[in-house]
């Protein structure tokens, strides 16, 4: 029996493909050494500039996370000063969020090696081959009915 080419699975692609983007971020977000930080968490910082006042469901659906997940960094980042949660008054069961001056400063801080990050991880592809790229990975990244959580 011949061994499955694991070298060329797409799964396995991604996931190499994923370990160099989380490096590049890591070496672009280490700029600032003080404020260490994820792209989850930097995802959600930026995505709380786009949208203040976010309740936590839409949040997360909005940077692809699962409730149990984005509660536990949501937390971190609140416990850092980066946002803070407050009670929705009219359904208290629900939480708003905030990005406050300080998480605010940690994005306009970073937002330039992050975007460097991300153009060091396209460099190989042609402008078109990234344009491709990125449409293939956002169809990927669609909700499926044959997938957990699709």
């Amino acid at each position: 029996m011949k061994s499955f080419d694991f070298a060329q699975a797409p799964g396995h692609l991604i996931r190499r493909a994923h370990q160099v983007s989380v490096a590049l971020f890591a070496a672009g977000a280490g700029t600032v050494p003080e404020w260490e930080i994820t792209q989850v968490q930097f995802a959600i910082l930026n995505a709380l500039m786009d949208s203040p006042g976010m309740d936590q469901v839409t949040l997360a659906q909005k940077v692809a996370l699962d409730a149990a997940t984005s509660g536990s960094v949501l937390a971190r980042l609140e416990s850092r000063g980066w946002l803070c949660r407050i009670p929705d008054q009219f359904d208290r069961r629900r939480r708003l969020l905030w990005i406050t001056d300080e998480g605010q400063a940690v994005v306009a801080r970073l937002f330039d090696a992050i975007a460097e990050s991300q153009r060091r991880l396209m460099a190989p592809l042609t402008e078109a081959e990234q344009a491709e790229l990125k449409r293939l990975l956002g169809k990927l990244a669609q909700p499926r009915e044959d997938s957990p959580g699709g």
